[in-house]
């Protein structure tokens, strides 16, 4: 029976005889021609079950083709056919080497694009950093004859083939992709991944116009959100390929290039159905890092508009690009406050993203300019919402409304109108009505908080007591109670300090001890 030690004895001396074996044929290659054929031996190794045969043979094979590169031993041109360029009698010996060679490169490249979706990350890894280099190799000596007003090169084919296997229908590649990522930071092949990446969404996703490709879109994502443009054109010049004529119309090198494709990128991905977790991961990095990186944010106006409808969380982040949009670039949306009060119902203070939600609305009443009917109807309604909200969220909405009234003194007629104190009337305010425009809200009266001043929370009572009092001008800081929860509220009010209480009796410290309890009066125990 084989022991543990044997095993890995074997195992040693395998890898011992595959390195032996890859690295003298690596040498022989590059040290005589007559030993071409043995890149075959060394290609083959690509295709091994040992992960590390494959990474070790991968590493040989960006060896020898860098040197090859450099040395020109590639053939350069339109490739003819192997068979036919290795038995014309036309050629000389050194061109059919380098067809010979030219045409083991194509097999090493098809079987490193084959390893990036290789189960092992080690594997993905190497074939990735490999391609890369054969990019900047291919671009420092093109593989085609250049036109004279074209001097400038670079492998955008090769780049292509390379963000088509990134980004794969049926892998997750977010690894992958975030090691990717460093190679983005050149300025030339950010352009022509953005280039790339179009027009692979453009086919795949053409072919599925209605449908939902969740993997295939995760990957997309993941790779548009790591693309950051450059805020100015003088820092684009930074490039894997250093090219050494550069004309005046050369596109890589202008700013307003990156932002167009950047842009082009993006609104074709967003023209297409999108898996509904996925337009909250947009929308959240919308406003920092894809709006300020276009050359026309008000395009988005289609993909907002759709994402609010979807409803809940999405509708709310959809409104706050809509915001920025409104306020930053001069969009014409009339019916944002109108949508934006069709989103207050009892749910919001039940959800995860209810501090986002306060945070967000805050920002969007904070406007001077608002009418006084609108900031009524928004009071009103959160006052209304407040009879059957948590302790938690009536902390936060209870300052919330007397900001929204310090904001808009118009509105302190909610709270000081004689008729609602002297008598119980009916409530002008109509609650189911979704234009706060015709809700009647500046003719009613903030008559719930004066409810909520009896509520069994005590620190919620005392929040609307201060109704009571002259509001003052500074405005109460919410943002340290957005994230309140009943765990929190709990967990204070254990942790206060409670007063001693004076007590009429004695404390008893043990049975009929007392001497004030009948027994102990009538009775000695002694």
């Amino acid at each position: 029976m084989a022991t543990s030690t044997d095993s890995s004895v074997k195992e040693e001396n395998s890898q011992v005889t595959y390195k032996k074996d890859i690295h003298t044929k690596t040498c022989r290659i590059l040290q005589n021609k007559k030993h071409a054929n043995d890149i075959f031996d060394v290609i083959e190794y690509l295709q091994s079950e040992n992960d590390k045969e494959i990474i070790f043979a991968t590493e040989s094979c960006k060896r020898v083709f860098c040197l090859l590169f450099d040395r020109g031993d590639l053939y350069v041109g339109a490739l003819p056919e192997e068979e036919e360029g290795l038995t014309s009698g036309d050629r000389s010996a050194e061109e059919k080497y380098r067809i010979f060679m030219r045409h083991r490169y194509n097999n090493c490249v098809e079987l490193l694009l084959e390893n990036i979706g290789h189960e092992a990350f080690q594997v993905k890894e190497a074939s990735l950093c490999a391609l890369m280099k054969f990019v900047a190799a291919e671009g420092k000596h093109p593989l085609q004859n250049l036109d004279l007003i074209e001097r400038y090169s670079f492998p955008r084919e090769l780049l292509r083939n390379l963000v088509e296997h990134l980004l794969s229908t049926k892998e997750d590649m977010s690894l992958l992709i975030s090691r990717f990522q460093e190679f983005l930071q050149m300025d030339d092949v950010r352009y022509y991944v953005m280039s790339s990446v179009r027009d692979n969404i453009n086919r795949v996703m053409s072919r599925n116009k209605k449908a939902v490709i969740p993997v295939y879109q995760n990957n997309v994502f993941t790779l548009l959100s790591t693309i950051n443009v450059p805020s100015h054109g003088s820092k684009i010049k930074k490039f894997l390929v250093k090219q050494p004529y550069k004309p005046a119309e050369w596109k890589v090198a202008k700013l307003k290039e990156h932002k167009r494709s950047f842009e082009q990128m993006w609104l074709l991905f967003l023209n297409f159905k999108l898996p509904s977790s996925m337009y909250k991961k947009i929308l959240v990095i919308l406003h920092e890092s894809i709006m300020p990186q276009m050359s026309d944010p008000t395009l988005l106006i289609d993909f907002l508009s759709a994402a609010y409808d979807i409803g809940g969380a999405i509708s709310l982040l959809a409104l706050n690009g809509l915001f920025i949009l409104i306020h930053k670039h001069n969009l014409d949306y009339p019916d944002f406050y109108k949508k934006l009060y069709s989103l207050l119902d009892p749910s919001i203070f039940h959800v995860k993203y209810r501090a986002r939600f306060f945070h967000l609305a805050n920002i969007f009443l904070s406007s001077t300019h608002l009418p006084a009917y609108l900031v009524a109807a928004f009071v009103k309604r959160f006052a209304r919402l407040s009879l059957t909200a948590p302790p938690t969220a009536l902390l936060i909405l209870l300052p919330f409304i007397c900001n929204l009234i310090r904001r808009h003194p118009s509105c302190r007629v909610l709270i000081h109108r004689p008729s609602a104190a002297e008598e119980p009337c009916d409530d002008p305010y109509v609650m189911e009505e979704e234009n706060p425009a015709q809700c009647h809200a500046l003719e009613s009266s903030l008559w719930e908080i004066k409810t909520l001043q009896k509520h069994y929370y005590p620190d919620v009572a005392k929040a609307a007591m201060k109704i009571n009092e002259p509001l003052t001008e500074q405005e109460e800081d919410i943002s340290e109670i957005l994230e309140l929860s009943t765990f929190e509220l709990m967990e204070r009010e254990l942790k206060a300090e409670r007063k001693t209480i004076p007590l009429e009796f004695d404390a008893a410290t043990g049975l009929l001890k007392s001497p004030r309890e009948v027994l102990g009066v009538h009775f000695s125990l002694e």
